[in-house]
């Protein structure tokens, strides 16, 4: 039995669980880091976000290889390793007290959360038919979300006692919350390793792809809507808005809400590459929509009309996102080959990683710095990128042999 919030028994069931418990522990994490490093530990605002940057740089790196072991080793075994190791990262941050430390802390931590996300992606595809996967992620991907709602209160409670104890609990949760979610995959069926390549082929073919590197860089861009909505638009509104400032926390409920109730419904327009290449043309335009909006919200002097303004664009950029999102899953599942889901995952998971290292750079020099202008021009690129995802999937797709095209029946 499933429901638009409940997903099928079975693994479908227990991946979601496995998610929700340890993205409560990111929520209270992702509230919490920032002021825990500086405050309690002593770094400057600068040192947190070159360790940040640096430890994104070589989780970027660390997803394809983890993403191998876990094809390889098999992606249970690979997945509960990683959950484990990223709840020991979580706990290293506990104990530094200077700034090498909390490089080698963000280091690991990232590594093995970029890894974890390639091992479970990789089990995703061992335990669910091909074309439930797609419905499978959104599910997923509305279970972080509810999680890290439910995280971020944890975390609001320790800013608002703002005691080292209150951030080291919150650390404690963040850690135990992978513990517990190891313990979840570890009731999964084991998916059996592929075997090693043949002679004469890489072993990190994902590396030689040149159709599915130029997909994922397409979907890198299209990623910036992530530092875009958790950075540059708390920014935006305090420096160049005249709404209040309690809309930064009503856009993110806004989203969050969003993605756990609509998730699901919208991932269900996909049926192949041709459907998941049209939603990733429809984001585009969107989040074009979105940027163009938010640009407006400098109009004229009414608090509550520049908020009305923001609402409207953080739904137009929400409805995008969602798009998106349903139509990499299938892009990035149907292109992989059945044997390499791990690395090809990994691979193209470093998308996140780039958004997250690059993205606050970037969009804070063109937005913050250039204003209404730059939000266009961000919705420009938004747009190039979604136009061109469709016929770099067609030369991914004739690439393939057709035992590793399983999803062209739905075009």
């Amino acid at each position: 039995m499933s429901s638009r919030f409940v997903p099928p028994a079975g693994p479908p069931r227990m991946l979601a669980l496995a998610q929700l418990t340890n993205s409560i522990g990111d929520g209270a994490y992702y509230v919490c880091s920032a002021l825990y490093f500086t405050r309690i530990i002593g770094l400057s605002p600068t040192q947190v976000g070159l360790g940040l940057t640096l430890g994104w740089a070589v989780g970027s790196f660390a997803g394809v290889p983890l993403g191998h072991l876990a094809d390889r080793r098999g992606p249970r075994g690979t997945a509960v390793l990683l959950a484990l190791a990223t709840g020991a990262a979580v706990a290293l941050f506990l104990m530094v007290r200077s700034f090498v430390p909390f490089l080698v802390a963000a280091c690991l931590y990232t590594s093995c959360q970029c890894g974890l996300g390639a091992a479970r992606q990789a089990l995703l595809a061992g335990l669910v038919e091909a074309t439930a996967r797609t419905r499978t992620r959104a599910y997923l991907q509305a279970t972080t979300n509810a999680g890290i709602a439910i995280g971020a209160a944890l975390g609001g409670a320790a800013l608002q006692f703002d005691t080292r104890g209150a951030y080291l609990a919150a650390f404690a949760v963040d850690a135990v919350s992978f513990l517990a979610s190891a313990l979840v995959l570890l009731r999964l069926p084991a998916v059996p390793g592929a075997p090693p390549a043949p002679h004469g082929e890489p072993a990190l073919a994902v590396l030689r792809d040149k159709p599915y590197a130029a997909i994922s860089a397409l979907n890198m861009i299209m990623l910036l809507y992530m530092p875009m909505l958790s950075l540059i638009l708390p920014l935006w509104i305090v420096q160049w808005t005249v709404a209040p400032r309690w809309m930064v926390g009503a856009l993110l409920v806004l989203n969050t809400v969003a993605v756990v109730l609509f998730q699901v419904r919208v991932a269900r327009r996909v049926t192949g590459l041709a459907s998941a290449t049209r939603l990733v043309r429809y984001a585009g335009l969107f989040l074009l929509a979105a940027c163009a909006v938010f640009a407006l919200s400098t109009v004229g002097t009414s608090s509550w009309l520049a908020g009305l303004v923001l609402v409207v664009g953080a739904g137009l950029q929400v409805v995008g996102e969602m798009l998106l999102a349903s139509g990499s899953w299938e892009i990035s599942f149907g292109l992989a080959p059945p044997d390499k889901h791990g690395q090809y995952q990994g691979f193209f998971g470093t998308g996140v990683s780039v958004a997250r290292m690059l993205g606050p750079l970037l969009l804070t020099a063109l937005i913050i710095t250039w204003g209404a202008p730059g939000w266009l021009v961000l919705g420009g690129l938004f747009v190039l990128a979604a136009v061109a995802m469709t016929p770099a999937v067609r030369w991914a797709e004739r690439t393939r042999q057709p035992a590793e095209m399983p999803l062209t029946s739905g075009r």
